[in-house]
């Protein structure tokens, strides 16, 4: 995938700009989370990067922190900026679906990013991460590293299709593992809920080989509550979508965080990429562009560390 991106943003820096300037409009929540922060930074950093390589692409780039205003948002684009091309990622799927529809049907290019709009074949280009594939990959870690008989503890997100996604491809990578999942309970991706829930697992539960925290916050959450039960070194803890400090805990050897999952962030970056070489011409860039999860591990750890990020 990282050798996919090089590529792409070489293409950009080396195809003829366009005979007239073109403008892309760009729409996402705001930094409300994590997870967010690192969407707006990647965004930030590839807008900086694009507009020095490409002169006649001109950017717009906005954050919201409701629906309602993402769609006011999108609509000045239209009026005010006369947007060539649109790349959101809906703060909410159906609130936004007209208003994008409207959009295309005007004839800007559109490109849909992580949450789909509730209907389908309105956008030219849909980028997202892979949520079964996040479960899997985590799920194959499992199986692939703990001892037939291990048992592990599951902290859910917000019940939701991604969530669903997410647990089946983990339950089907266990398959014939012998691996015993104690309990599978919801921490709605929140640090909170996780510690607390982490709490009642370690009371209910004396011997835990693993949890599956299935997000990164959830696992900062997890670590407090083993920590403050004083059972470090029992368990080893899984999150995923790489945040910052997970990652740096997998480079600097920390046994009870080995390995982390990827749903990038940086996924934003892909789409504004894609739609650039859609833009000018240089590339053919339409249908779906999925990004398989990847395992962070201690041996490449350093490729998904961002110094600078928030997240």
């Amino acid at each position: 995938m990282k050798k996919t991106l090089i590529a792409t943003t070489a293409l950009i820096g080396l195809c003829a700009g366009p005979a007239l300037a073109e403008t892309i409009g760009i729409s996402i929540p705001a930094a409300t989370h994590g997870w967010a922060g690192a969407l707006n930074f990647h965004a930030e950093r590839t807008v900086e990067r694009l507009k020095a390589a490409n002169p006649d692409l001109d950017f717009v780039l906005t954050t919201t922190s409701d629906p309602g205003q993402q769609v006011s948002d999108l609509e000045d684009m239209v009026a005010t900026r006369n947007i060539d091309a649109l790349v959101v990622l809906p703060f909410e799927s159906e609130p936004l679906t007209a208003p994008v529809q409207r959009i295309a049907e005007s004839g800007v290019w559109v490109t849909v990013v992580d949450r789909g709009l509730s209907q389908e074949g309105i956008e030219n280009l849909y980028v997202a991460g892979d949520n079964d594939s996040f479960g899997r990959t985590a799920g194959k870690y499992f199986a692939d590293t703990l001892e037939e008989g291990a048992k592990v503890v599951v902290m859910r997100g917000i019940a939701s299709t991604v969530d669903n996604e997410r647990v089946a491809g983990f339950q089907a990578a266990l398959e014939g593992s012998g691996i015993e999942v104690l309990a599978m309970d919801h921490a709605n991706w929140n640090r909170d809920n996780a510690f607390n829930l982490m709490q009642d697992y370690l009371s209910r539960f004396p011997e835990i080989d693993a949890v599956w925290a299935a997000d990164d916050d959830q696992a900062v959450g997890a670590l407090a509550a083993i920590e403050q039960a004083g059972r470090e070194g029992e368990m080893i803890v899984v999150g995923g979508a790489g945040m910052k400090e997970m990652v740096d805990r997998i480079r600097n050897g920390d046994k009870a965080v080995p390995v982390n999952v990827t749903y990038p962030p940086s996924m934003i970056s892909t789409a504004i990429e894609m739609t650039a070489l859609g833009l000018t011409g240089a590339a053919p860039m339409s249908g779906e562009f999925i990004l398989t999860s990847e395992l962070i591990t201690p041996e490449n750890a350093d490729k998904f560390y961002f110094e600078d990020s928030p997240y």
